[in-house]
């Protein structure tokens, strides 16, 4: 299939690695050939033949961005990156595909729906905001607001493995709940989006299910990986009271799925996403 029309940008990442499984052919891009947080090698880059840019490039170090310097470089990658995109994308004519996340609420309501208003908590809360008015000024644009990303690489479900496999038994927080998002549902929902032609707009994915703590996943984790360890449920207060620079987190990440659904969209259950992960990973 000739996807050349198709830009990736972070195509290094979890999410990017998925999407270029997705579209074979694709143009990919990550910071060390296209800084997207410069305008002006954006502005210079080649956009010929690019009809839709997949923008899988953000920086996610939810507690680093609380520093100073971790203040800016959100900023860059976050917000002023995708004005650059957008900037180009409506000089050229282009689609943009941008995935969001749960942090721009407060996690007070349950669940989020794409309309609720911005309420985020944190620093990198507070660029994704941003990105997501900016994309919204885009005639031809999804937004795709997600949570609880695992994919191809270092992420809360490798972590336990690793400290299970090790013997560990960890304290993880059980206050804070949502529902786990695997890259290949992403990946699914971002191509029925542009296969299907559906309405230009933010739409919610992750994996449907009910809705637990990152404590339950954990023992989910253990059993279906056969592993013996405990674990002890801790409040997000407890855990995060000896690191003062750690971010606020939202407690409450579910988020609606009907929106999507209503379009033909199919989700898959997250246990099912994760029993498949963890065969993958012991295999």
């Amino acid at each position: 299939m000739d996807n050349s029309h198709i830009l990736i940008t972070g195509s290094n990442g979890q999410l990017g690695k998925a999407l270029q499984a997705q579209y074979p052919g694709a143009k990919t891009v990550d910071i060390d050939t296209l800084d997207i947080s410069n305008a002006d090698s954006v502005n210079s880059y080649d956009w010929a033949g690019i009809k839709i840019i997949l923008n899988a490039a953000a920086y996610t170090n939810v507690d680093g961005a609380e520093s100073a310097e971790g203040r800016i470089i959100a900023w860059q990658a976050n917000a002023s990156a995708v004005k650059n995109l957008v900037n180009v994308a409506l000089h050229h004519d282009i689609t943009i595909v941008h995935v969001s996340t749960d942090y721009v609420f407060d996690g007070t309501r349950n669940p989020h729906a794409e309309d609720e208003p911005f309420s985020p908590l944190s620093v990198y809360g507070t660029t994704k905001a941003a990105a997501d008015i900016a994309i919204s000024l885009l005639p031809k644009h999804y937004i795709l607001r997600t949570s609880w990303v695992i994919g191809d690489g270092k992420n809360f479900v490798s972590t336990m493995l690793e400290l299970g496999q090790k013997g560990v038994n960890p304290g993880v927080v059980s206050d804070q709940i949502g529902r786990l998002t695997f890259t290949a549902e992403l990946v699914r929902a971002i191509d029925h989006v542009l296969s299907t032609n559906a309405a230009p707009g933010t739409y919610n994915v992750t994996n449907e299910g009910d809705s637990v703590s990152w404590a339950d996943i954990t023992r989910e984790i253990y059993a279906l990986a056969g592993l013996p360890n405990t674990v002890t449920d801790t409040t997000t207060a407890d855990y995060y009271k000896d690191k003062p620079e750690a971010a606020p987190r939202p407690l409450q990440s579910t988020l609606a799925l009907s929106k999507l659904q209503s379009t033909g969209f199919t989700s898959h259950d997250w246990r099912e996403d994760l029993k498949n992960y963890i065969e993958k990973e012991k295999a």
